[in-house]
């Protein structure tokens, strides 16, 4: 078997993804780790996975068990997870990581220049989401709570209701709302904040400067830079 027969046969049975500034990590059905950069970012050890999150430099994986391991550049500290425990989720930022617990609490690592790891306080969280210098939180009555950068607004969230899922890109953070609309804030240069128009959305991901959206049909939308074609997704169906 060629090398690159063994590399495609490693990216098959993939459960998730999750891609970084230069690379995208797969988790396969088993509980192990592929990485497209695999002499960067080394998973081989890695087993007993059930998320993985990629933040720029460095790769987040949640274990069965509630504990997280971590790869990759390690400025701030940021890959400091080895003593978490009683984890359902982990986000990772450019600068910092965030762990979500079972008691809906937040725990961080990393930098805190601006203020990204203020999360101590946080209660009732049922989902968190990491960008470059913003933590987001999803509480249990579908509102949310922002700590970090309050440049280009991309933390005011505290006027959304009925949020079912948020995601964050590199300025800007999205929510998808109940009746499958979308609402957004932040560094709009691109666009990647225009989704008012969108409808019966089902999942949305904000990239770092580009936003894609799935549709109840198993459709795409998507708005921001398409520079190097990341929006080029309005042709795709059958997603799921």
């Amino acid at each position: 078997m060629t090398a690159q027969t063994q590399a495609a046969a490693s990216w098959r049975d993939i459960a998730a993804l999750s891609a970084g500034q230069y690379f995208l990590a797969g988790l396969k059905k088993d509980g192990t780790v592929v990485c497209s950069d695999p002499m960067t970012y080394n998973t081989s050890s890695w087993n007993g996975i059930i998320a993985v999150s990629a933040g720029n430099t460095h790769l987040v994986g949640l274990k069965s068990d509630g504990t997280a391991v971590a790869v990759g550049q390690n400025d701030g500290g940021k890959c400091d997870v080895s003593g978490w425990s009683d984890l359902v989720a982990v986000a990772a930022g450019a600068r910092h990581t965030v762990g979500l617990k079972k008691d809906g609490t937040v725990v961080e690592v990393g930098r805190n220049d601006q203020n990204q790891c203020d999360v101590s306080g946080w209660t009732d969280i049922i989902a968190i989401a990491a960008g470059d210098a913003q933590t987001v939180g999803l509480k249990k009555d579908g509102t949310l709570v922002g700590a970090g950068s309050t440049d280009s607004e991309r933390i005011k969230v505290g006027q959304w209701s009925n949020i079912t899922m948020v995601s964050t890109g590199y300025a800007h953070t999205v929510g998808l709302k109940k009746d499958g609309t979308v609402v957004a804030t932040g560094w709009n240069k691109f666009g990647q904040c225009d989704v008012s128009a969108w409808q019966n959305i089902v999942a949305v991901d904000a990239g770092f400067d580009f936003t894609i959206g799935l549709r109840a049909d198993g459709t795409m939308v998507a708005a921001g830079n398409n520079t190097d074609s990341q929006c080029a997704v309005t042709a795709w169906t059958d997603i799921g």
